[in-house]
């Protein structure tokens, strides 16, 4: 386990960028799970395991990937590796002899409610931020537990080792890329959708108007730091839109719903780190939008002040879930198994509105 730890850490040359190729079928089974709007997959083959372990991103989102090492009844957890989409990283360096690999994936937090689903076999515990955990099964202070997914990685032509995360889309590099700066570029305020991967004048417009915005030149699209610097402009107030930006020490938790004259849908839950700023996919044009969001502790449990949970909301009252939600019918929430919550409306009239969740 100790010669494990030692390879378990993060390449010192950082990311590598994926060669684009066309797709092609491989000999190799896939491990699906499926939840909507995106679900992860890892290709993997029986091949045994004999260099580094890269990791590579086919997905629409920018990921933090985790790492576990079951060698001789004795677990080890590494993480977070951030991965941007069309891009590998290596977490395992040298000759890998672990009887398991595990891998837990979670999606930023500027993409709202992950959705990369968190139901694998094994309970290992990771940590908020960067950590290295040597006895992974029983989570210490500071640690949480967390579901992690056995992997078979495939053994590429020069020794390596690779797995990938994909999507339903099944995107190749150059798709996955290009549906990534969709991804935010919607959740930025810009009209890119559909995500697809597919470049067109929609997506070209959006982008231009983007970089026009943040005074950036054209050739920044390719440079490495590209979804870096995106993520940065996503999370900071926006002139056009709802920019929600968390004031406190604590992680906030926000929901959103839209009022289109006919409906009222309710969609959360949009997770804000402290000090970060958020944009939530409002698409469209409502006539009426309301918000709600509340600190919580590193369990997910309500932060409370002088005995009252510290949240930010209002008289509308509609309906929510603990979990993921997307909600369109808000009657009976309570006998629906739902629950309701009271949300603020936001004055949208100047055509953008910046909500500030600060301290009492």
């Amino acid at each position: 386990m100790i010669d494990a730890l030692k390879r378990l850490r993060v390449a010192q040359a950082g990311p590598d960028e994926l060669r684009s190729r066309p797709r092609r079928r491989h000999s190799v089974a896939r491990l699906l799970m499926s939840l909507p709007p995106a679900a992860v997959s890892f290709l993997f083959s029986a091949a045994p395991a004999h260099a580094d372990l890269k990791l590579c991103n086919r997905m629409s989102y920018v990921v933090e990937a985790a790492i576990g090492i079951d060698e001789k009844a004795a677990t080890a957890t590494r993480g977070w590796f951030r991965i941007d989409p069309a891009t590998c990283r290596v977490v395992v360096q040298g000759v890998l002899t672990a009887d398991r690999v595990l891998l837990n994936a979670r999606a930023l937090a500027v993409y709202g409610a992950s959705p990369i689903p968190q139901n694998g076999a094994d309970t290992l515990c990771v940590a908020q931020d960067n950590f290295v955990i040597a006895a992974a099964r029983q989570c210490r202070t500071g640690q949480t537990p967390a579901q992690f997914t056995q992997i078979t990685p495939t053994q590429t032509d020069d020794g390596n080792l690779v797995a990938y995360l994909a999507e339903d889309s099944e995107y190749d590099d150059e798709q996955a890329r290009l549906a990534g700066i969709q991804r935010l570029l919607v959740i930025a305020g810009y009209d890119a959708a559909p995500i697809d991967g597919v470049d067109g004048p929609k997506t070209q417009s959006a982008l231009s108007a983007f970089l026009k915005s943040r005074s950036l030149p054209s050739d920044v699209v390719q440079s490495p730091g590209f979804f870096a610097t995106m993520i940065d402009a996503v999370q900071k107030p926006s002139s056009t839109g709802l920019t929600w930006c968390n004031d406190t020490p604590h992680k906030v938790m926000a929901a959103v719903a839209t009022d289109d004259g006919k409906s009222v849908t309710s969609r959360g839950w949009y997770r804000i780190e402290p000090g970060k700023c958020l944009h939530p996919d409002v698409t469209g044009q409502p006539k009426q939008i309301f918000s709600f969001a509340e600190a919580v502790d590193s369990e997910n449990r309500a932060i409370r002040i002088r005995d009252k949970p510290l949240n930010w909301g209002g008289a509308k009252e509609l309906c929510t879930r603990d979990s993921k939600f997307e909600i369109t019918d808000q009657g009976d929430c309570t006998t629906r198994g739902l629950t309701a919550i009271g949300f603020a409306s936001v004055d949208m009239t100047s055509g953008g509105k910046t909500l500030r969740f600060a301290m009492p």
